[in-house]
């Protein structure tokens, strides 16, 4: 590739924009940055601030190189001194910034590289964030998408126009992901950094589960119930606190379905290995605790409102479920409250009500029926 005619670049501003779909102003910016970036290469210091103005009426081009106006110029290339400043700006001051203009018709070979890669890169950059534009009105909502490439900390999806990344942190732990398979995934964010923007996504969150409740549940919509709270861990367990605006409605069986149904196609889409259980919301902060840790039972509660803890006394043969594996089940019931649960033992010669009979289980009672019938 030789010398990069300025006419010929003029020219090609209208091609890009109606070939990529890019507006031709975001094309000639692009384009400027390249001559910019061009001219710096050739004839400027790494320092120097210079931009470049393209005619697109009469393909020339020209680049300011701004300088600082000093008392000492330390450098040439970025400073001026006030008095050469002065010949070219009378009321000029120090701190001011001079731009000396330079008309510029072709670079040389390697100037001419410089300038093709920064177009290349930009006009990527400049494609995808017009794509995820079109994903801006998306964030919080779950789309389908095809998994195009496995790596070690991220999954990349392709979803039509777009790809998106699933980080680590996204995912839901001990999930397989193959090549080319479909997935539903929750369009999370768009993140901007110097490696230009990006999509990121989800499986991980609690909004993916709430979202896929709202499409199996549709008195959502309605109003008549709603999930007040959502603790996740994914792959492992979820809770969900759901209450009902409508006297008479019960929001776990609404949310349930009947045989399960509701929550069966959930966990069709996140995983068998990940537990829901969903539990009343309560207003009262005590039962509110109680409902929480479920399935196990509490006998007290202690509030301390101030530090938002508290204590939740159980049996010891409820400790662990309380507890749950690896602290998971009192980890959750926290975060769906909002109140740091200590679980204490509580004592059973104080708490239990002891029977004057011991309660017979009625196995027990036909096992003894049947002995007795056989010795008769």
């Amino acid at each position: 590739m030789e010398d990069i005619n300025i006419k010929q670049l003029t020219l090609a501003v209208r091609t890009i924009a109606e070939e990529k779909n890019l507006p031709e102003e975001v094309v000639l910016s692009v384009i400027e940055q390249a001559i910019a970036a061009a001219w710096r290469r050739d004839n400027g210091e790494r320092d120097q601030e210079v931009r470049a103005e393209l005619n697109i009426n009469d393909g020339t081009a020209n680049v300011f190189v701004a300088r600082e106006v000093v008392e000492e110029v330390g450098s040439d290339a970025v400073e001026i001194s006030l008095e050469d400043a002065q010949k070219l700006k009378e009321d000029v001051v120090i701190g001011d910034s001079i731009e000396d203009k330079f008309e510029v018709v072709s670079f040389g070979r390697v100037a001419a590289q410089t300038a093709k890669q920064v177009v290349l890169q930009r006009l990527r950059e400049a494609e995808r964030e017009v794509v995820l534009a079109e994903y801006e009105d998306k964030i919080g909502t779950i789309v389908n998408g095809t998994v195009q490439r496995v790596e070690p900390r991220v999954i990349r999806v392709e979803l039509g126009k777009a790809t998106g990344i699933i980080p680590q942190s996204e995912q839901i732990q001990g999930e397989f992901y193959s090549i080319g398979s479909r997935i539903k995934v929750f369009i999370k964010d768009i993140e901007r950094d110097n490696r230009g923007p990006q999509l990121i996504l989800s499986r991980g969150n609690e909004a993916f589960v709430e979202y896929l409740f709202r499409q199996e549940v549709p008195e959502m919509e309605t109003g008549a119930v709603e999930i007040k709270a959502i603790a996740r861990e994914a792959g492992r367990r979820t809770k969900l606190a759901v209450a009902s605006t409508v006297p008479g409605v019960d929001p776990v069986g609404t949310f349930v379905g009947g045989h399960g149904t509701r929550v069966q196609a959930v966990m069709n889409e996140i995983g068998d290995q990940e537990k829901i259980d969903i539990i009343t919301f309560d207003a009262n902060n005590e039962q509110f605790i109680r409902n929480a840790l479920s399935p196990a039972e509490v006998v007290n509660v202690e509030i301390d409102e101030a530090a938002k803890r508290a204590k939740v006394y159980v049996y010891e043969d409820q400790q662990s479920i309380a507890i749950g594996r690896g602290g998971q089940n009192v980890r959750l019931a926290s975060r769906l409250t909002g109140y740091e649960l200590d679980i204490e033992t509580a004592q059973v010669a104080v708490e239990k009500p002891v029977d004057a009979k011991p309660r017979k289980n009625i196995e027990d009672s036909l096992m003894n029926a049947v002995e007795e019938s056989t010795e008769e």
